[in-house]
């Protein structure tokens, strides 16, 4: 067996779901909504699926929706994209990643990773043969130190991989931290592989800015988008990969021989979809907002200090204000046997120097749902 996937331990995600099934315990630790999603998105798929072609689509992926994502990136973004040569769709953003690692990287070169970090990020960068480097960020602010920058980055350095919006940690850079990432991939000659799934998720009237728009780093950036996040529809796995056509040219021979297509009838709703006015994407965060205020101020009144959250489906807590050297993994392991509320360790996202003083939550979940767990949460703290 492959070592890089055979020794990967247990994910936290897979233990707290089983802790959470075992005591019947509110789920908060798992990244979906309650909501279905928009059901005109939904109604355009069954449709499609019923009346449209169910054959194998382009590899790049349907034109009409390829025409769609360049048109929604020109409308969000002000991206002046070649539909052709620089869009492609992938079954899902985690599929996206793989190819990017493995089309861009040979073994030994270095990828620098900033943590904390999705999970996928570190296991795919071993197994296209890169060398990880890795960039720690701290909370409150989460910001990137560019002492931290200068020392993960060597001539050895072939691609980075940047999350913005970041999760776990519900943080959008700002443009200074950009800029200063743009210049040692310049310094570099490097490739930013651009995770941007959560680009629309964004609270507090921020506007998403791409990488790939800052003058300098179109031709070195790999962006990725993910319909699953804009919609509300995590399963259904439709990514968006848009690079330079260089870049494109090399994207694209990973991606045909990993999964080579994705369902056209969800392309054809995905591509509906971007096309909706702008009332969706503003209710949309606007309805996670108002969960994101009302679960904050539920926990802030129970005594926890909340991180700001400004941008995807999650929110964090500071825990070392409750005791010295607290453990962020001890303390989630107790509140689901105890509260019966599960959340994440966010410890789990760090592969060295951990901070482990902070446990992330999930608020896309329904109002009940929200309230029950801070009841819960608020009586644990009072007698925990």
């Amino acid at each position: 067996m492959n070592p890089i996937f055979a020794d990967i331990p247990t994910t936290i995600f897979e233990t707290m779901s089983r802790l959470a099934i075992q005591h019947q315990a509110i789920n908060l630790g798992q990244g979906f909504p309650d909501d279905p999603g928009p059901e005109d998105v939904r109604r355009a798929a069954a449709e499609a699926v019923l009346t449209g072609w169910n054959q194998y689509p382009p590899m790049m992926g349907l034109p009409e929706l390829r025409q769609a994502v360049a048109a929604h990136y020109r409308r969000f973004h002000a991206l002046d994209l070649d539909w052709e040569r620089e869009v492609m769709i992938t079954s899902g953003a985690t599929e996206a990643l793989a190819g990017s690692l493995l089309a861009l990287i040979e073994p030994g070169d270095e990828v620098v990773l900033f943590q904390p970090m999705y999970d996928a990020y570190l296991p795919l960068v071993k197994r296209a043969g890169g060398v990880p480097k890795f960039v720690t960020l701290r909370p409150p602010h989460w910001r990137i130190d560019e002492a931290a920058l200068k020392a993960a980055f060597s001539p050895k350095t072939k691609a980075v991989i940047f999350n913005n919006p970041l999760n776990p940690t519900a943080t959008v850079f700002p443009r200074e931290d950009l800029e200063l990432l743009g210049r040692y991939l310049e310094k570099h000659n490097a490739i930013a592989i651009c995770d941007e799934v959560w680009e629309h998720v964004l609270f507090d009237d921020l506007r998403h800015e791409p990488l790939i728009g800052l003058p300098g780093l179109r031709e070195r950036c790999v962006k990725i988008g993910s319909a699953g996040k804009i919609f509300s529809l995590t399963g259904w796995k439709v990514g968006f990969v848009c690079a330079a056509p260089a870049i494109m040219k090399v994207l694209a021979k990973a991606h045909q021989f990993i999964t080579f297509t994705t369902p056209p009838n969800l392309q054809t709703a995905v591509a509906y979809g971007l096309g909706k006015t702008d009332d969706y994407f503003l209710g949309m965060r606007r309805d996670l907002q108002a969960a994101r205020d009302r679960f904050a101020a539920g926990l802030t009144q129970a005594g926890l200090t909340v991180l700001p959250s400004r941008a995807t489906y999650f929110l964090n807590i500071d825990l070392s204000p409750l005791a010295n050297n607290i453990d962020d993994a001890a303390w989630c392991t107790r509140l689901v046997e105890e509260a019966k509320v599960a959340a994440i360790p966010v410890s789990a996202f760090y592969a060295a120097d951990h901070v482990r003083s902070v446990a992330r939550f999930c608020f896309a979940k329904s109002t009940d749902k929200l309230d029950g767990a801070v009841a819960r949460i608020a009586d644990f703290v009072k007698h925990g």
